[in-house]
This record gives C-alpha cells, sequence and structure tokens, in this order.
C-alpha cells in the first residue's frame, strides 16, 4: 500500500464505529493503510488487524507524543479525528509533522465558540448576542438587557454538556455556583428562539461538493422533555433556508476549511433572519451520519477520507425521499429488564435503520447531555410533518423496562 492514514478512534458506545470501518475501507480502496489511536485501556475489535496504538486521548500532550511514534514508523498521509474533542489536538498533531490537513489556527475556530462567534462576525454572518460571565452582576445585566432566558455554556463544550438554561434571576442564582470557579471556561449568549437547522457538508479545496439541509424537530436545550429529532429539507427549500445554505458556506471557507467534513447549526427567527450557532469539524454527532447514508447513499466519514486522498472524487449522493432521525430515550431509570431490539424497530413501517446502545442488564440514569440515550432509529417520509408523524408512531413502539439498582427479578 501506498502511504498510511491514521483514525483518532474512540470505540466506547459504538458511536463512532461506522465512521471508522467507512474511513478504514476508503482508504483501502486507494491503497493506503489505516493506523488506529486508542484511549488508553479501550481495546476494540474495529481495530483488528490494524497497527493499534493507545493513549489518553485528553493529554494533547501525550497524543502529541504517541502520534511522533507513530509517524516515525508509519508513512502518515492524512489524520482523521471522528470526536469533537479531538480536532483540535489533531491539528496540532498535522503541524507537528508537516501532515496536510486544518491546521490550529483553523481548529481553534471552530472549539472556541469565543473565536468562532468573532470570525463569523468578521465574515458577516449575524450571531447571537453574547457576553463573558466575568461576574454574577455581568450576567444579570446582560440579561436585562437580551431578555431571559439567557444560555450559560462551555466556549469549548459539545453535546450541550454543562450548558445551563438560566431563565430568571432566581434560577441565575442557581445555577452561578456550578460554574463560578471555572467562569473564564464559559460565555453567555442569548436564547434564541426560532427553528433550528443544521448542515453537513463536505468540501474539497474549498468548494463545497455535498450539503444537507435538516431542521430540528426539538429544542436542543429541552433534551430531557423532548427525544432529539431532525428530518431533512432536500425538496421545496425556501428562500430562508437557501439563505442558511449560503452562510454555511461563507462560514466554512472563512474558517479555514480546505477539504473536510463539517457540521454547522443556525436558528431561523420568526421573523426570517438566520443566526449562526456554532460549527464543528467532523461528521454530525448521533445519528445524524446514519441518516445521511440512508437518504443519501453517502458515509460522510468515508467520503472525507476519499475526498482527502483522492483529488478527483465527487461524491455520488442519491437525492430520495425526506429522512428523518430521532434518538431513543425513556424516562424509566434504574436496571433495565427488557427492550425493544433494533431488529424490531427496522421491522416497523419506513423505518430504514436503527441502532440500540443499551441492553438487558445496563443502568439508565438521568441524563446529563444532549447524546446521552438508548440509540436512534432513521426513517422515512414525505416532507417534513409526515416524518415528525412517522416519528410518534415509532416512539411509541419502543418500550424500556427497568427495576430499582439492586433488585432483581424472580421467576
Amino acid at each position: 500500500m501506498t502511504g498510511a492514514i491514521l483514525v483518532i478512534y474512540r470505540p466506547a458506545a459504538g458511536r463512532y464505529a461506522a465512521q471508522f470501518r467507512a474511513v478504514v475501507t476508503a482508504a483501502a480502496e486507494r491503497g493506503v493503510a489505516a493506523v488506529a489511536l486508542l484511549p488508553t485501556g479501550q481495546p476494540s475489535a474495529d481495530v483488528a488487524g490494524l497497527p493499534c496504538y493507545h493513549a489518553d486521548l485528553d493529554d494533547r500532550e501525550a497524543v502529541r507524543s504517541v502520534v511522533a511514534t507513530i509517524v516515525a514508523a508509519h508513512p502518515v498521509r492524512r489524520i482523521f479525528p471522528l470526536f469533537e474533542g479531538d480536532v483540535l489536538t489533531a491539528a496540532y498533531c498535522r503541524r507537528d509533522h508537516g501532515i496536510d490537513g486544518l491546521d490550529p489556527e483553523g481548529a481553534l475556530t471552530f472549539r472556541d465558540k469565543n473565536v468562532m462567534h468573532r470570525r463569523a462576525t468578521e465574515l458577516g454572518v449575524p450571531v447571537a448576542r453574547s457576553c463573558r460571565p466575568e461576574t454574577v452582576g455581568a450576567v444579570a445585566e446582560f440579561a436585562a438587557e437580551v431578555g431571559w432566558p439567557v444560555v450559560v455554556k462551555p466556549y469549548a463544550g459539545w453535546a450541550c454538556g454543562d450548558t445551563h438554561r438560566v431563565d430568571s434571576a432566581e434560577d441565575l442564582a442557581r445555577v452561578w455556583p456550578l460554574i463560578a470557579d471555572d467562569r473564564h471556561d464559559y460565555r453567555v449568549e442569548e436564547y434564541v428562539r426560532g427553528a433550528e437547522y443544521h448542515v453537513d457538508s463536505l468540501l474539497r479545496d474549498g468548494e463545497v461538493v455535498f450539503e444537507q439541509l435538516s431542521r430540528y424537530t426539538y429544542s436542543v436545550l429541552e433534551f430531557r422533555d423532548e427525544p432529539g429529532g431532525t428530518v431533512s429539507r432536500k425538496h421545496d427549500l425556501t428562500t430562508a433556508e437557501r439563505h442558511i445554505l449560503t452562510a454555511s458556506a461563507t462560514v466554512l471557507r472563512g474558517f479555514g476549511m480546505r477539504t473536510g467534513v463539517a457540521h454547522v447549526e443556525f436558528f431561523l427567527r420568526d421573523d426570517g433572519e438566520v443566526i449562526f450557532g456554532e460549527a464543528a469539524a467532523r461528521a454530525g454527532g448521533g445519528s445524524i451520519v446514519p441518516a445521511i447514508e440512508a437518504g443519501r447513499g453517502i458515509n460522510l466519514a468515508g467520503e472525507w477520507c476519499r475526498l482527502e486522498l483522492d483529488p478527483e472524487h465527487v461524491p455520488a449522493a442519491a437525492l430520495g425521499p425526506e429522512i428523518g432521525t430521532e434518538y431513543l430515550c425513556s424516562d424509566r431509570y434504574g436496571r433495565i429488564t427488557a427492550i425493544t431490539s433494533a431488529q424490531e424497530l427496522r421491522a416497523l413501517d419506513a423505518v430504514r435503520d436503527a441502532d440500540v446502545w443499551k441492553s438487558v442488564g445496563d443502568v439508565l440514569a438521568v441524563p446529563t447531555a444532549s447524546n446521552d440515550v438508548l440509540g436512534w432509529y432513521v426513517c422515512e417520509g414525505r416532507d417534513f410533518d409526515d416524518v415528525r408523524a412517522r416519528f410518534k408512531v415509532i416512539r411509541d413502539s419502543f418500550e424500556v423496562r427497568t427495576e430499582p439498582v439492586g433488585e432483581s427479578s424472580c421467576g
């Protein structure tokens, strides 16, 4: 084989398994070997037969040290981080060894929401008003200016972890002690009301070669009350929705992406104004990748690899019907005694694919992030409303039974 790629892969929970396999397959198609870098203490059957290294992936310097060892032993041409938290570290490793791809300046723009929103503003893309939470008074003054609620979030977080919707001065008094010691790791934004969209894109040499607009069916900040769903918008786009696609391309080029994959989020206010939310230099999370694969016939991670290795590659995406995907959730907590299987879900009308991450014996606790879920399914429909109606039918078919931890059934 000619050269090698390095894939930074976190196998826990299986969320990235399909992406990992797609990248390895795409590289092999082009005669390029794959090397895997996994978290210390996390073996994976997915890496069988591949050169495999381990490091504390949350320790940037440890990763850079191990990557130096990898590069000395393998002719690495590209580095593929599949997880949001590895994007910046991978960029440092590229710079360390002169490997093409997103550099630290670009990666920081995709990771640091303070930098991200400043750069979007420079590009002429509207953003939510924000402030730094230097003091509780600063947050209160900001809320008085923009109105409650406000959103307190880590400037480099993901999946809504440690993110707080603050609805009042009393609520602020509750939240402030949770962030006060680490306030410099946070930012405060106005709560933008309106429909929330995301654009999942592939770029080659600065040009968008694939894009998929989708609309969320819920508020990301209310994931405890509603399952997380999203529906593709491929047909009969409105003027505002087309404007979102244009704004997304502007953001990606302006953030320094040349060839890669990206997930960008926007809000569409009721008055038609498009507001930039945030952008990530990786494939969409949750079940977005399998939803796009079911609806368009391409795996975003695999196509990213093909584009990096072949400057002539063009993704062969189909159009097809509208496709929706929704997380599988439960309001039951404790040890699982019974749960609907992925196979049973796939047998339902209009379901194209499904995956259940939990099984009998697992313990369900109260979620702390928007991706603390039990799995997902993908279904098709005529339009946004039709897909959303199908969600309800499929959701009602998913059953979970639990018992308190420490108890066991007798039989």
